[in-house]
């Protein structure tokens, strides 16, 4: 057996290098470069491999986090077909990563982490950032990655890779197990010299196969279908990635059952289709969510049903209603004691509409979904032609980014009250326009996630709508983004605080508390004084940060000097911050019901009033077996 003298950080480097997937006949390298912030836990293993490693792409990044979601943004713009490694030193350069390693793992995208670890060999110990345990010498900081990984090995000894690398594509590449993989290598294994067969590092093409459901299953889901009468397709992200957005096109055009989107799966249908009903749940469309209470038939494709999708298990008020559930993973395909049709959504939906040949629904179904769509388009223009001043509401901003963007563009959001108006408000005109991780909705995603997207395809401009909350969280890729000549428009929304916290606890009755950005009353101690004159606003200058970034500002005061801003942004060959302000208090109406936990008791008659509301939705929910 030949055999290759390499540490092991240069083995799993040439190895990882040398992985490939195929699907449809189509085979692309999986890892399209590796993310790293190099210290004293990688620098000499990792760093020294990759820089060994010529024809791998290195990138700095300016926080552990922002790299995970920026290799996240980017698969899923690839549709889980590309991704990153991610490598960092131990302690808190592993632990900054596990955030975005829960919200890969949450949005089922694959990312591949190799943080740094303690010395396997415990010679040096502690060693600097090493967490101790008085129970045990096998605890690392790295073991807090278990469950937010869907794959995690640590490896202390050379051979061992021989093992767990293969297991880390095999997990990276299944459509129905993929999310964060972790791999710990402790710092003395990475720099450790072993010989390795040579025939390990072989190029290796992963297929990724499309599973085919159960004919027993499928005939069932037809016969359930062609009984309906008011059956409704709940379209996920899992339509994307499977890429069967033109078979859905074809079996809805050829059925006329409407279609609702996730926020993963907005994009399935083009706005204006007349089967198009939107968002659906709790930020959902009057025509989506009405259709929603009366549906006997819920066909969900490639959704995990979250509390948005059912309005907090709300939304579905029909009370013989039944789900066919589309899915890959057999976990989500038997929610809600659904049909499960488990298996790729192009090639079920195939297999199903042939069953369903000459199958329409009723008339007067489709033409009131039709109607739905057009009067929902027009409320979508008032909200985006309101004008008050020169205080700009969200959904106008909104309204003039959609009417700049042009059909290939892409906008990304992630958290504060932006997902809830862009799902509802934000025409996609093709399958990627819209791009929102909304599975952890996390704060601080959006710069970094609108790099990976740009990386993915940098012929796309890419529109990132952030608040000033996920902002001051996780503004520092725009560095990143200046370095590697990725260019993006930031459209940074100024609301003096936590907008869509503020709505919230308003709604709940707490008055907004502590949602502001003001300084500490020295009379009441109390931070939030929406009512005290003295409490004046921080004196925080977001434009002068982004300046200081590198990026190219452009201050807005109204909606002529944004509007103009997009189109000078559109000829600044590097990225540009947009910076405006906006009413905290304007929203857009219509949303439905989500549950969050109330005070049953309290001394305030705003939280007892909102305590007896959130009673009554609690009625409506429904449990489905």
């Amino acid at each position: 057996m030949k055999t290759i003298r390499l540490t092991v950080a240069q083995a799993v480097i040439k190895y990882l290098n040398q992985q490939y997937v195929e699907r449809d006949g189509v085979e692309n390298k999986f890892f399209a470069g590796c993310f790293g912030i190099l210290g004293h836990g990688n620098v000499a293993g990792m760093g020294q491999a990759i820089q060994q490693q010529n024809d791998l792409k290195y990138y700095q990044c300016r926080n552990e986090q922002s790299m995970v979601h920026t290799s996240a943004a980017y698969a899923k713009m690839k549709n889980r077909l590309s991704t990153f490694i991610c490598t960092t030193s131990i302690g808190p350069g592993a632990t900054n990563m596990l955030t975005a390693a829960a919200g890969a793992t949450i949005n089922r995208l694959p990312v591949l982490l190799i943080p740094g670890d303690i010395f396997a060999s415990r010679h040096v110990a502690p060693v600097l950032q090493q967490l101790e345990s008085s129970t045990s010498q096998d605890v690392s900081v790295n073991d807090c990655f278990k469950p937010v990984s869907k794959y995690w090995d640590r490896i202390n000894r050379p051979e061992q890779i021989l093992y767990a690398l293969p297991e880390v594509m095999r997990v990276l590449t299944s459509p129905s197990e993929t999310g964060a993989v972790t791999l710990a290598i402790p710092q003395d294994v990475q720099a450790e010299a072993f010989d390795f067969p040579l025939e390990f590092f072989k190029k290796k093409t992963w297929n990724i196969v499309r599973q085919r459901p159960d004919v027993f299953q499928l005939k069932k889901a037809a016969d359930l279908i062609r009984k309906s009468k008011t059956p409704l397709i709940i379209a996920g992200g899992g339509a994307h990635y499977s890429e069967a957005l033109d078979v859905l096109k074809t079996f809805v055009h050829n059925t006329h059952i409407p279609v609702a989107e996730t926020f993963a799966g907005k994009g399935a249908l083009r706005y204006n289709d007349p089967h198009q009903l939107g968002a659906v749940g709790a930020t959902g469309t009057p025509g989506a969510n009405a259709i929603s209470k009366e549906a006997d038939v819920v066909i969900g494709i490639g959704t995990r049903y979250s509390d948005f999708t059912t309005a907090s298990k709300t939304a579905f008020q029909n009370p013989n209603v039944e789900f066919i559930n589309i899915n890959v993973t057999e976990f989500d395909a038997a929610k809600h004691g659904g049909l499960m049709l488990q298996g790729d959504a192009k090639v079920v939906l195939e297999e199903l509409s042939e069953l369903l040949e000459g199958y329409q629904v009723a008339k007067t179904y489709s033409d009131k979904v039709s109607e739905f769509n057009r009067s929902w388009d027009a409320k979508v223009s008032e909200i985006y032609d309101y004008r008050h001043d020169n205080l700009l509401s969200q959904g106008e901003i909104v309204g003039a980014v959609n009417d700049f963007a042009d059909d290939n563009d892409v906008v990304l959001c992630a958290a504060g009250s932006l997902p809830g108006d862009l799902h509802k408000l934000w025409r996609t005109k093709s399958s990627k326009s819209f791009h929102l991780e909304y599975g952890y909705s996390c704060m601080g995603y959006e710069i970094a996630g609108g790099l990976g997207a740009k990386m993915a395809d940098p012929s796309r401009e890419i529109y990132v709508m952030v608040g000033d909350g996920s902002y001051l969280m996780l503004s520092q890729e725009i560095v990143s983004s200046i370095q590697e000549g990725y260019k993006m428009t930031i459209v940074l929304i100024d609301n003096d605080g936590y907008k869509s916290i503020g709505s919230l606890s308003r709604s709940l009755g707490s008055e907004g508390y502590g949602t502001r950005y003001l300084y500490r009353n020295p009379d009441s101690e109390k931070i939030d004084g929406d009512d005290v004159e003295t409490n004046a606003v921080l004196p925080i200058n977001l434009a002068d940060n982004a300046r200081s970034l590198g990026a190219h500002v452009i201050e807005c005061e109204n909606y002529n000097d944004l509007t103009n801003a997009l189109k000078m942004a559109k000829t600044i060959n590097k990225t540009t911050v947009i910076y405006t302000t906006c009413d905290r208090y304007h929203g857009v109406n219509g949303y439905g019901w989500w549950e969050v936990p109330i005070a049953e008791v309290s001394e305030m008659d705003t939280v007892k009033k909102a305590y007896n509301d959130a009673l009554e939705h609690k009625k409506k929910q429904r449990f489905y077996y």
